[in-house]
């Protein structure tokens, strides 16, 4: 008995040992990867950060967060112009340095910044903690030139984070300072950036091509550390530049910061560009870009209120419409992405009038509709319509001002309820053509007058014929002839000698069909063609699953049916702008018939 018990103790000793001192996290890819996208990033979508530094004085620049880089790269430039006309004279004394008694941040209250933050429906936010420049936003021990004993003399990292906890949002520290290495001239002694007093800014001596020293990697290591052990960040954002880190330092701070959160009970995520950290031990970020479908994987794009891209302020911004702002979240989510949005403030501290205009909307508009966005899932299908994204760069760079139509849509899913939200105002009638059901024996002149489609001209008993030259330089012919009982006989290419399929005219709208290769065409009355749009269809989707069809703002049950040409709701009377979402409401075992 007294072995038995002493067996006992010895293992609770073990057990507590090892969950004292044990680490989850190792640092290496295998340990590393098996990190989970935290459940409050998955719930919360939407987040806002700041590019607010010593580059917020200058307020100029296409992208003003590279204003000094091509102040000293580009002697002829348009930054050493306007530097020299605004400031004065580059000299071994005078530079970029000398802006930071100007960012005097004289008006900035933490509180309203993370306010303004919870009222535009943000779920996590904070600043960049170092940009390239090399200036600390924070009371670092690692460097002087910080805003803490310079420039604003406050630590704002710190204030920041209390106000964003405060109002229960998740915490973002962003990094861009493994870039400083290159960033200046420091070998150049005509600058003041090759004056060794400035190096705690600038970055060590090196000549240009040579790959970072000891006392940089360690600096970039010691800074990272330091935020995590004095702030405790959930989310932290990485720029470009990891991979001329050693990798065993960035697996070093990974392991370092999981084990931290993993202590502390909290969920954290880290975020990169490109392929700087391996798939699964953290979240790719993808820089004024958008993924053009679905993905397996969950991603994050950091885009900017402003119109160019200019990340800080600049005195001549303009501001992208609330409108874009909406449906760019919108398309991020149905695709299984999240929208980290940038806003540049002023060198006082205040956030400029436009993008507070925008940020409100946007939370105006989550207000009524964040229920399609917020706790939700991507859907078997993320989207509908004609409006489509071009193909993506490695770090994104694929966003653009598209203007969506009635017909594009988004989908969105939480528990049992799908969410189609349309990207402008459909009228009298929302038609989701991927809940069509093709093989529905429903006749246009039997549904009620409200669903209709539009009246159209029978392609029956037409017959159409095609060339298209191959790559290879031969001419394809293909041979079209649609029948009166809905079916035609396609001939050419592929189909060789012919095959029959099924098509279905619904308006001008053309739904083709051989055997499972469903395809599109448009008659107009007088010319078919062959669309490269695809038809639309989810053929899992039965009527029987239909409960209840609202419009979020407007709980009131709507009409609808299921006809061939999609599933039909009857709209209310408009309300709200920018987008507007019908809740389908779904049993979740339909009884079919």
């Amino acid at each position: 008995m007294k072995f038995t018990k002493l067996w006992i103790i010895c293992i609770v000793l073990i057990l507590v040992s090892t969950s004292a001192f044990g680490q989850k996290y190792e640092a290496n890819w295998q340990s590393l990867k098996r990190v989970q996208t935290p459940q409050w990033l998955q719930d919360g979508k939407f987040g806002i950060y700041t590019h607010w530094g010593p580059y917020a004085v200058h307020a100029y620049g296409s992208n003003t967060t590279w204003y000094s880089f091509a102040l000293y790269m580009d002697p002829e430039g348009e930054a050493r112009q306007h530097f020299e006309k605004k400031f004065g004279k580059l000299t071994p004394d005078f530079g970029y340095k000398d802006l930071i008694p100007l960012f005097t941040a004289e008006k900035f209250d933490a509180d309203e910044w993370a306010e303004l933050f919870a009222k535009s429906g943000a779920r996590f936010a904070g600043p960049v903690a170092e940009h390239h420049d090399g200036f600390a936003m924070w009371d670092t021990k690692y460097s002087d030139w910080n805003a803490a004993k310079m420039g604003p003399k406050r630590d704002i990292v710190g204030q920041l984070e209390k106000a964003v906890k405060k109002r229960g949002m998740k915490y973002v520290t962003a990094f861009h300072h493994a870039a400083n290495w290159f960033f200046f001239p420091v070998h150049d002694k005509q600058y003041d950036t090759g004056d060794p007093k400035n190096h705690g800014l600038y970055g060590q001596y090196h000549l240009p091509g040579e790959k970072r020293n000891q006392a940089f990697i360690d600096e970039w290591y010691g800074k990272i550390i330091e935020v995590i052990d004095n702030y405790s960040p959930d989310f932290i954002w990485f720029d470009f530049a990891l991979d001329d880190i050693p990798e065993g330092y960035v697996k070093d701070f990974l392991a370092y910061y999981y084990n931290h959160a993993d202590k502390a009970k909290k969920e954290v995520v880290v975020t990169y560009k490109d392929h700087d950290i391996i798939p699964g031990a953290g979240v790719r970020d993808l820089e004024l870009g958008q993924e053009p479908n679905i993905t397996y994987n969950d991603w994050i794009t950091d885009s900017s209120v402003d119109d160019r891209g200019a990340w800080g302020y600049a005195e001549d911004l303009i501001f992208k419409s609330p409108n874009r702002l909406v449906d760019n979240l919108i398309d991020r989510v149905s695709k299984n992405g999240y929208l980290l949005l940038n806003v540049g403030p002023k060198p006082d501290g205040t956030i400029p009038e436009g993008a507070k205009e925008v940020l409100l909307e946007m939370g105006a508009w989550l207000k009524v509709n964040g229920e399609a966005i917020y706790s939700t899932t991507p859907w078997f299908v993320a989207a509908e319509g004609p409006t489509n994204l071009g193909s993506i760069e490695r770090q994104g760079f694929n966003e653009s001002n598209v203007v969506y139509t009635p017909e594009d849509i988004r989908f969105t899913v939480n528990g049992d309820n799908l969410y189609a939200t349309f990207l402008d105002w459909p009228g009298e009638k929302a038609v989701i053509k991927t809940l069509r059901n093709a093989g529905a024996n429903v006749k246009n002149e039997d549904l009620p007058e409200w669903a209709k489609a539009d009246p159209s001209v029978p392609l029956a008993g037409t017959k159409w014929e095609f060339k298209e030259e191959r790559d290879d330089g031969e001419v394809e012919i293909m041979k079209y002839e649609f029948y009166k009982d809905g079916k035609f006989r396609v001939a050419g290419g592929e189909a060789g000698e012919g095959v029959d399929g099924t098509y279905n005219q619904i308006g001008e709208k053309v739904y083709l069909a051989v055997g499972g290769f469903k395809w599109m065409g448009k008659y107009d009355g007088e010319a078919f063609t062959v669309t490269e749009e695809g038809a639309p269809s989810y053929p899992g989707f039965y009527k029987e699953e239909i409960k209840r069809i609202t419009m979020l703002g407007d709980d009131k049950a709507l009409d609808w049916v299921v006809s061939p040409q999609g599933l039909v709701i009857k709209t209310p009377e408009k309300q709200g702008q920018y987008a507007y979402v019908f809740k389908i409401e779904r049993y979740h075992h339909p009884k079919i018939k």
